[in-house]
């Protein structure tokens, strides 16, 4: 990145910071902060900072205007202490961080940012429903990264205490590593006969069993050729198998329907073994795992800009996910209105706020939020007005 362009960035993003507040996470004084510069050539963070080094966060911002800013998941005793020994921890969140370019079956050079971000945001609704329906947490924060994905803040008080091992705990469940599918399948007694079920009442049992009566009760609304198809689709599920499987969800519906896998024979145990590896092969989500097991860890401020992409990093309420489109909604309103002269140095298509451009390269106006997003994506650089 040019000298002209790095100067023009830092100039705007502290006009950004005059006009716009941002709000302090809890507990701001007992965390750490750090930021990274416009600096020739490197992105060396300033850290190991108080909130009383800082000041005032907002004026702050203004002054130093950084291309990225974070702040601590951990609460320390000193935490602008210059050794991490040295801070006395207290707690931490509990963190999860999607990206989108780390997605099973998401190939950066072959999907548009647009659409790995699209991808990411159905892997958020996975994970959040991990954290509210398998862990009941309470108090969660969404966040739009800026840039790649996002993020989740878990401040429930019960986690706050946990150390490195009890996360990545978390962790191996919402990503069912190690699973034990055996263990999915427990027994209860029926008029003093024993019999093996699902389990029904939370954890990926239940998760299992959904996805068993909602297959059950949609074949035995479907033509029997394409329900035989769908059952085939299953691994271990021959043409013969899913005859049999079919005939067992016809007329032993309600026995299936309360978890029993030994309901019509054999056939209703390997449906319900072939379930559970979909089951877990699609709402497993692809959390960072070092993310969420450091318990010292540097996560963007919500309501920063994001030095690669000019895009604010977006706290989002639940209600807001569903509608939210980043490459919109994130777009900061103080760089709208108005053209800038910039040369494109890497062309081609880009998706952003609500239309695809064809970027052709050399000399050219633009509108300044986009031109903010190409140069910090790498793909201008500034030219004189």
């Amino acid at each position: 990145m040019e000298a002209r362009t790095r100067a023009y960035l830092e100039g705007r993003f502290g006009d950004y910071y005059r006009r716009n507040g941002v709000s302090l996470p809890p507990a701001a004084d007992r965390r750490e902060w750090g930021h990274i510069p416009w600096s020739a050539g490197s992105t060396t963070m300033v850290r190991h900072q108080s909130l009383l080094d800082l000041g005032d966060l907002d004026d702050f911002l203004h002054r130093t205007a950084p291309r990225h800013v974070y702040f601590s998941s951990a609460r320390f005793a000193d935490p602008g202490a210059g050794e991490m020994d040295e801070k006395g921890w207290q707690s931490a969140d509990l963190v999860f961080d999607l990206d989108a370019d780390h997605l099973p079956g998401v190939d950066p050079a072959e999907t548009a940012y647009a659409g790995m971000l699209a991808a990411c945001k159905d892997e958020l609704r996975n994970l959040l429903s991990f954290l509210d329906d398998d862990f009941g947490f309470e108090e969660t924060q969404v966040v739009f990264s800026g840039g790649r994905g996002y993020h989740v803040h878990v401040r429930d008080p019960e986690i706050r205490d946990l150390d490195s091992e009890a996360r990545r705990e978390i962790v191996d469940y919402v990503r069912a590593i190690d699973l034990d599918r055996e263990g999915l399948i427990g027994t209860e007694s029926v008029q003093g006969t024993t019999r093996r079920v699902l389990r029904r009442r939370g954890g990926w049992g239940a998760r299992v069993h959904a996805r068993l009566v909602d297959l059950a009760e949609t074949l035995r609304e479907t033509e029997e050729a394409a329900a035989l198809e769908r059952l085939q689709e299953l691994d271990g599920i021959g043409e013969g198998r899913a005859e049999t499987i079919l005939g067992q969800l016809q007329h032993n519906f309600d026995a299936i329907r309360a978890g029993n896998v030994e309901a019509g024979g054999p056939g209703t145990r390997i449906l319900v073994d072939a379930l559970a590896e979909e089951t877990v092969a699609e709402e497993t989500a692809p959390i960072d795992e070092p993310v969420t097991t450091d318990t010292k860890r540097l996560i963007r401020l919500p309501g920063s800009l994001h030095g690669g992409s000019g895009l604010v990093v977006t706290p989002l309420s639940r209600s807001e996910i569903d509608g939210f489109r980043p490459l919109e909604d994130a777009v900061p309103d103080r760089f709208r209105g108005r053209d800038i002269r910039i040369t494109v140095t890497d062309p081609g298509e880009v998706t952003f706020d609500g239309d695809t451009f064809s970027i052709q390269e050399g000399e050219q106006p633009i509108e300044e939020c986009l031109g903010v997003f190409l140069m910090t994506r790498g793909r201008a650089e500034k030219r004189t007005e």
